[in-house]
């Protein structure tokens, strides 16, 4: 049998509908201007789900930057006592150390410090750490301009500052500022604050404000003997195999720890940062309304379409009824014939969005090369680089989403065609 034979044999094998509303799609019209509509609709649908596609790994992509760089300094969960302090920290990071999923511990001080330099005073948060154990729990070590946190020697009295902090103090490294600590002492004139010198021994930038302009490190027993904490620490950080998973692990090391003596409370980073990662989702969220509505005028154009076409087809709507098509029928052939208008359009902005959104390290530069312009520059935003991170879920949901509206619209059109009288629709032709 013949290549020729086996289509005609696929082609009658096709339901009834299914073939004439194919037919229809791809046959010449008389009125080119339906012809143009149904062009401007794939268009349209192809452009609004690239643009869905792109926009939201683009957002996936900033969301998980910032997320890494939060939590390169930040912890994923942090056990710390009443008031602040938290006594036989050794005991609580061995009971810890052993749950499931925990990857990392290390003890902290955390209090809040004046720094001076000269006339230039700033106020900062001072995390007093232990060097040999912060690289368990945070990336700080990954970020350094200069110096190492090894050189946070116990007794030296160093300091590691942010890069934006020690701009704003006019420091660079083995250069001495004063650190004030809010926690007086009380003398014959007085309360008068503590008062100790550092040397500048490291520079770090995250790339998050918040951090590089308010962050100062010191070894923990120098923070423990500045605020008086003697042997005890803040806290203890840890740091987790599935960041997601913090939630459900704070509640399960509550129980690990609820035969300690001493008031313990857990805190994880998705309730530290909840309000910024909810305005990410937010905007997230607002930009797939927005970008949807695109998808939804390019797809409501397809009734435009078929109301043209249903009008243009009216002799054959007649004959086919005629001949015993049933008005299902008549509309499941223009039902078809938007749908196919729909997944074409869907199938190539997919296409495209996934192509753009997983090279879009390379299509950025190369059009900032090519127009000699910078999107993101690197002395104004930290993030000089477009992120992207394509997630599937996203590309199926906005394909079904665009296939479900371009089905919608043809409804409409394809009832009206169905409920056509031949004897009215014959008169004029």
């Amino acid at each position: 049998m013949s290549i020729f034979s086996r289509f005609q044999n696929i082609k009658q094998s096709l339901p009834f509908e299914l073939f004439v509303g194919m037919r229809y799609t791809r046959a010449k019209r008389r009125n080119h201007f339906i012809s143009f509509i149904s062009l401007t609709s794939m268009v349209g649908i192809g452009l609004g789900v690239a643009a869905l596609i792109v926009v939201l790994s683009v957002m996936n992509g900033f969301q998980e930057e910032l997320r890494s760089r939060i939590l390169g300094v930040a912890s994923h969960l942090q056990v710390t006592g009443a008031n602040n302090v938290l006594a036989d920290w050794q005991s609580v990071a061995s009971k810890v150390q052993t749950a499931k999923h925990v990857t990392g511990t290390a003890p902290y001080i955390m209090a809040q410090g004046m720094l001076s330099n000269g006339q230039a005073v700033q106020g900062a948060i001072v995390r007093g750490v232990l060097p040999s154990q912060e690289g368990k729990v945070s990336d700080l070590a990954e970020h350094m301009r200069a110096g190492q946190l090894a050189d946070l020697k116990a007794g030296e009295f160093g300091i590691v500052l942010g890069a934006e902090l020690a701009q704003s103090l006019g420091v660079i490294l083995g250069d001495k500022v004063v650190l004030m600590a809010p926690q007086g002492q009380f003398t014959p004139t007085g309360v008068v604050p503590r008062i100790k010198q550092f040397t500048v021994v490291g520079l770090f930038q995250i790339g998050m404000y918040e951090y590089d302009a308010g962050l100062a490190l010191i070894n923990i027993e120098d923070a423990a003997k500045l605020y008086r904490m003697g042997d005890n620490v803040s806290g203890v950080r840890l740091k987790l195999d599935d960041l997601f998973l913090a939630p459900k692990i704070s509640r399960d090391l509550a129980v690990v720890l609820s035969d300690e003596t001493q008031a313990l409370f857990l805190t994880d980073w998705t309730q530290e940062h909840a309000n910024f990662f909810r305005a990410i989702q937010m905007e997230k969220r607002v930009m797939f309304i927005i970008l949807a509505l695109i998808v939804a005028v390019a797809a409501f154009n397809i009734v435009s379409t078929l109301v043209m076409a249903v009008t243009d087809k009216r002799a054959d709507i007649a004959i086919m009824r005629t001949f015993g098509a049933s008005p299902p029928s008549i509309m499941a052939i223009f039902i078809v014939q938007g749908a196919l208008i729909g997944v074409i359009g869907t199938v190539v902005g997919a296409f495209f969005g996934v192509l753009i959104a997983l090279n879009i390290s390379t299509i950025v530069p190369f059009i900032e090369h090519l127009f000699n312009v910078q999107f993101l520059a690197k002395d104004v935003y930290y993030i000089s680089e477009l992120p992207s991170h394509l997630l599937w879920g996203d590309v199926l949901t906005i394909v079904i989403l665009s296939f479900l509206l371009s089905l919608i619209a043809t409804l409409y059109p394809s009832w009206k065609a169905s409920k056509m009288n031949p004897a009215e629709a014959l008169r004029y032709d």
